[in-house]
């Protein structure tokens, strides 16, 4: 069933676990997810970026969505990092659930009025609002940020921002990134930073950039072809430890990518005779619905919905 995201990540804060957000582009990542949480009775996000829109068409990935949550498990259909404010529009007009607007890249003073323009356009039609302070680096579908350009999130400046927006939960930067490549060396994610802001923010904290990239699965896509090099995600150890901090909605994207892209590299090189892509994509879907209800457990979404 489709719902708003407001309430459902208010109880995950209090409760201390985390709703995965997942970035879908096509009906395989779509139904992987989906079967993920009904098999763990997890409440889920599925969220579509602007790049996702521009591949499938709004139509399209709504329509999907809107079938795959006919079932009982809670489902909030969610625009991830919004920057063009008439695809946002266009998102809270066609039935999405919640939206992000991300004008992190903007002064303080812009970031307030555009995130506030996004909210009184949403929240008369019931539609949550996510807003982020700070900026994370790396690359993501059409969000690009050099690592020069990264900003940590201030925790006074996040309290102020909420106090003057009205936001529904904030995206925060404590040291993850975009995309496989996001650390060298040591993880570092800043948990005391994420501390300091969770006590002086009472909404939803969202953490972006959170993929694990698996090693497991890094290795299987690299046996067939693939060249991850040093490719790093975020600990599992320190995804368990920003949930007891204020962190309810967690953004999944390049685990899923490579996931499917090493169950395809992996099903082309054992099953070179087969010329039907339905029987290809099974493993993919597999491995993706597998990450999905890892990530499910580590977040202690499971059971919860």
């Amino acid at each position: 069933m489709l719902v708003t995201s407001k309430h459902l990540l208010a109880k995950a804060r209090r409760k201390k676990y985390a709703i995965p957000a997942f970035n879908i582009n096509n009906l395989e990542i779509l139904k992987a997810v989906m079967s993920a949480g009904e098999k763990m009775k997890s409440p889920i996000i599925i969220q579509t970026s602007e790049g996702a829109i521009e591949y499938a068409g709004m139509d399209y990935l709504i329509a999907m969505i809107r079938v795959a949550s006919k079932g009982k498990i809670p489902v909030v259909m969610h625009l991830d990092h919004g920057k063009d404010l008439k695809i946002i529009f266009q998102a809270i007009q066609s039935g999405y659930t919640s939206v992000m607007i991300d004008a992190s890249a903007f002064d303080y003073k812009k970031n307030v009025t555009l995130t506030k323009k996004v909210i009184a356009k949403a929240h008369p039609r019931g539609v949550s609002v996510e807003a982020e302070i700070g900026a994370l680096a790396g690359i993501e579908d059409l969000v690009s940020v050099e690592a020069r350009d990264a900003k940590l999130t201030d925790p006074d400046d996040a309290k102020l921002f909420v106090k003057d927006t009205g936001c529904d939960s904030l995206a925060v930067a404590i040291g993850t990134s975009h995309g496989a490549f996001k650390f060298k060396g040591k993880t570092h994610l800043d948990i005391e930073r994420l501390k300091e802001i969770a006590k002086r923010v009472s909404v939803p904290i969202v953490l972006h950039g959170a993929s694990g990239v698996r090693e497991d699965i890094k290795k299987i896509a690299e046996q067939h072809g693939a060249k991850l090099g040093k490719a790093r995600g975020v600990l599992d150890t320190d995804i368990s430890k920003v949930i007891q901090h204020g962190v309810a909605k967690i953004n999944i994207d390049t685990d899923l990518r490579i996931a499917f892209t090493a169950g395809i590299r992996e099903a082309i090189d054992d099953m070179p005779t087969i010329i039907d892509p339905r029987k290809l994509l099974e493993g993919p879907m597999l491995l993706m619905r597998e990450v999905a209800m890892q990530k499910m457990k580590l977040f202690k979404s499971a059971g919860k919905a």
